[in-house]
């Protein structure tokens, strides 16, 4: 069982499902709502247990309500949460989400007061196969990828927008979402940015685009991977999902092409099904869909 250690946020999102997403300051009603657990961090650490992987959480909660169900949701789902970080007086996370008809989202979230993360504990991990990160706390992002890069294993970064791109230094891989490489490298397009962010920095990179797939630099050429198309129900939480499968198919040993179709076939999975993170796909579910989708004859 591959160990992946991943870094960030942890959250609550209170989901209601509407027809359209609101666009006027008026009241709505809703016939269908759920409380689930979300966060970057949190939704890629489920993602990776339900596929078979060890998953291990370093997020910052209060002492609170909230904090409460983050963490019992989470152990729930099979993740180690022994060492999140617990601050007295602190406010934790959480999210209010709109979902309408088409799967699409709008997302409002709060993100917490008085929170600090700890990172000391790192150095206990042992067996460690990889580490993924987000970018919401900076600090702690550039302390897991110096980690993973003293364990010898790959360190991903996460790379919604806002990114500070010193934590590029640090990382192996950058999979950033296509809103993160224009913030990153403005006025670009998106091939070369890609190649410009490769050798700036050093690192492998990729961009994931939703339904449009994934592009990665190899060498000086862009390479595309198509995304599987599905008719989604709800994307919330898809791309946590996409870089969770990602962190865990490389601490496997998947090359980067493998690792990318695996993830692309987790998130596709999890937009089949409602209530963000709590549609994570099984790795049975996960490669048997691949089995059927994929005709690629690449080996690992």
């Amino acid at each position: 069982m591959s160990k992946v250690l991943c870094v960030g946020a942890a959250v609550v999102d209170f989901l209601f499902y509407l027809p359209e997403l609101p666009e006027r300051a008026e009241k709505f009603g809703t016939e269908d709502a759920a409380i689930v657990g979300g966060g970057c961090a949190a939704n890629a650490a489920v993602a990776v247990a339900r596929l078979g992987g060890h998953a291990i959480l370093g997020a910052r909660l209060g002492q609170d309500l909230i904090g409460d169900m983050v963490l019992d949701g989470l152990s729930k789902d099979g993740v180690d949460v022994s060492n999140v970080t617990r601050t007295p007086g602190a406010r934790s996370s959480y999210s209010s989400v709109y979902v309408d008809a088409a799967g699409e989202r709008q997302i409002v979230n709060f993100r917490g007061q008085g929170l600090v993360l700890a990172t000391d504990w790192f150095a206990g991990i042992e067996g460690l196969g990889a580490v993924l990160t987000d970018t919401r706390r900076v600090s702690a992002a550039r302390d897991a990828l110096q980690f993973a890069r003293e364990c010898g294993v790959p360190g991903v970064l996460d790379g919604e927008a806002p990114i500070d791109p010193e934590l590029l230094n640090h990382a192996s891989h950058a999979a950033l979402s296509m809103q993160g490489l224009k913030d990153l490298v403005p006025g670009m397009t998106p091939e070369a940015a890609l190649l410009q962010i490769c050798e700036r920095y050093g690192c492998w990179v990729c961009v994931t685009d939703g339904e449009h797939g994934v592009w990665y630099a190899d060498g000086g050429d862009i390479v595309h991977v198509p995304a599987f198309q599905v008719e989604p129900i709800d994307t919330l939480g898809a791309g946590d999902i996409w870089h969770g499968a990602l962190a865990l198919g490389l601490a496997e040993g998947l090359t980067e092409r493998r690792a990318i179709e695996f993830a692309n076939a987790a998130a596709a999975l999890k937009c089949l099904k409602p209530g963000g993170r709590e549609g994570a796909p099984t790795r049975e579910e996960t490669d048997e869909f691949l089995k059927e989708r994929t005709h690629d004859t690449d080996t690992r």
